[in-house]
């Protein structure tokens, strides 16, 4: 599951997080590495400086482009100090004004550290910086331990924390920028039709769920509303069970898994679907193969429509 999401982020991300077109995105490498205009060379003996060009995008350029935000206090054009030990200091200065920027516009990132968004030569080098100090300060308070806690992972362990870190920035920059500019103010008339009347409401107020936001919310309305709407037109004529049952969808795992809820939703759009893929879905699947000839079903009809799903068949 987190392979897909993680496909499915870096998709988007790719497609549509930057101006001027596409822009490949790998999580968490080119995330961590593009974090400025120039940087120091992998090899720090020489104390050379490696130029990206001024048509590297970053983590920056992305929040400019997705926000209209400039971060405070950080640069476009930014650079790097040659020095290893200034360069990691300014970069977990960077780290941490972004992570704290985010949390301002509502991102979930208070599990995020900003040591875990470093590249892992950064990290075992501020971990080295801080022990350091957090000795000196020791022996400068007379044996009085410091309140610097460092979280030190093993090479394997970094690497996994790292890649969930740069997901999860990703995925609150998508809820705070992207999915926060659907507007709540005329959802009551995804239920106006007569066939959808009858269906239980999802409450969308901010204090209504602890799991969901309200944008969250939205999307599960409309989701009940199209699967409400389409389960009778879609699967009229459908040999393997007929017409699915009525159901409530409130969830974005179990009760998307047998491929109907999101069959309905692209059938809304592109109705040519249904006779060439949708109709040979089974509407009420009971086995783990039948399950899984949905979703294949469903994955081509994406494909037809070029929609990118991550998925080859």
């Amino acid at each position: 599951a987190f392979q897909k999401t993680l496909t499915a982020i870096k998709n988007w991300f790719t497609l549509f997080g930057w101006s001027k077109g596409q822009n490949p995105v790998s999580i968490p490498y080119s995330l961590r590495r593009d974090v400025c205009k120039a940087q120091v060379a992998s090899s720090q003996e020489n104390g050379t400086k490696k130029s990206l060009g001024k048509h590297t995008k970053t983590i920056y350029d992305m929040l400019l482009h997705l926000s209209g935000q400039l971060l405070p206090g950080i640069a476009l054009s930014q650079s790097l100090p040659l020095d290893p030990v200034e360069r990691v200091l300014q970069l977990h200065c960077q780290h941490t004004t972004m992570l704290a920027f985010l949390r301002s516009q509502g991102a979930s990132l208070s599990h995020v550290i900003p040591e875990f968004l470093f590249e892992p030569d950064d990290y075992k080098r501020w971990i080295k910086v801080q022990t350091i100090k957090k000795v000196v300060g020791d022996v400068g308070n007379s044996g009085v331990l410091s309140d610097n806690h460092l979280v030190i992972l093993e090479d394997s362990a970094f690497e996994t924390m790292s890649k969930q870190a740069w997901t999860d920035v990703l995925l609150q920059i998508y809820k705070v920028f992207v999915l926060s500019r659907v507007s709540p103010c005329n959802f009551a008339d995804l239920f106006s039709l007569e066939s959808v009347q009858n269906i239980p409401r999802i409450k969308l107020g901010p204090f209504s769920s602890n799991i969901y936001s309200s944008y969250e919310r939205a999307i599960l309305t409309w989701l009940n509303k199209h699967y409400e709407t389409n389960r009778k037109t879609v699967w009229k004529d459908c040999q393997k069970g007929g017409v699915p049952p009525m159901k409530w969808i409130l969830n974005f795992d179990q009760d998307l898994q047998d491929g109907l809820v999101l069959a309905a939703q692209l059938a809304a759009y592109c109705p040519y679907l249904i006779t060439t893929h949708f109709i040979k879905m089974y509407t009420n699947p009971r086995t783990l193969a039948q399950f899984l000839h949905n979703c294949l079903i469903l994955v081509n009809a994406m494909q037809a429509v070029n929609l990118v799903t991550g998925i080859k068949v």
